[in-house]
């Protein structure tokens, strides 16, 4: 696969474009990679989306742990290699079980979770493969997160469908990792 929209040098960037860059260099990311490379070509949607996913990632509602849960939910739902890629050693990292990656890799139920990522999972599976979330479902994790903790939620799922989407329309280039690659 080849990478339709590949980095571009930074000296080679419009002005628009070195500025959207290096806010997204300044900030807890540290670099420009993942799906920036390919959104930097639109500089003031890649701002907008940069924002809100620092929000989401850095200081959702639901804590880091569950939110990197999500994210693999839907990295494997979008079959996103480049999100795989990045976020399963950080999900390992914050707490959750490899097996429970794996079994998210493979699309099997994982064994034995903790209460709070089995409602995570369930409500994440239930958005991306039913486009809804039954009433107990919504009505646990209103129980657990709050009306800010599920909206939130919901908030992760879209953004990184929206980035999902756009690496694999632009066959994004994954990164050098240790997590295995999702299969198909």
């Amino acid at each position: 696969m080849t990478d339709r929209l590949g980095p571009i040098p930074f000296a080679h960037m419009t002005a628009s474009q070195q500025v959207a860059a290096q806010a997204v260099i300044d900030g807890p990311r540290g670099a420009l990679y993942g799906p920036f490379v390919p959104l930097i070509r639109s500089p003031e949607l890649m701002a907008a989306a940069q924002r809100m996913g620092e929000y989401l990632r850095y200081r959702s509602a639901i804590g880091t742990r569950l939110t990197e849960l999500a994210i693999l939910v839907t990295a494997r739902q979008w079959s996103q290699q480049v999100e795989w890629a990045i976020h399963a050693p950080i999900a390992r990292e914050y707490g959750i079980a490899e097996t429970t990656i794996a079994a998210i890799a493979e699309r099997r139920q994982p064994p034995d979770l903790p209460a709070d990522e089995a409602l995570v999972l369930t409500f994440c599976q239930q958005l991306h493969r039913q486009q809804r979330v039954d009433d107990a479902t919504y009505a646990a994790a209103l129980a657990a997160f709050g009306e800010h903790g599920v909206v939130d939620l919901m908030g992760i799922n879209g953004y990184y469908t929206f980035l999902a989407m756009v690496m694999n329309a632009a066959q994004t280039a994954v990164p050098p990792t240790d997590a295995p690659a999702l299969p198909d």
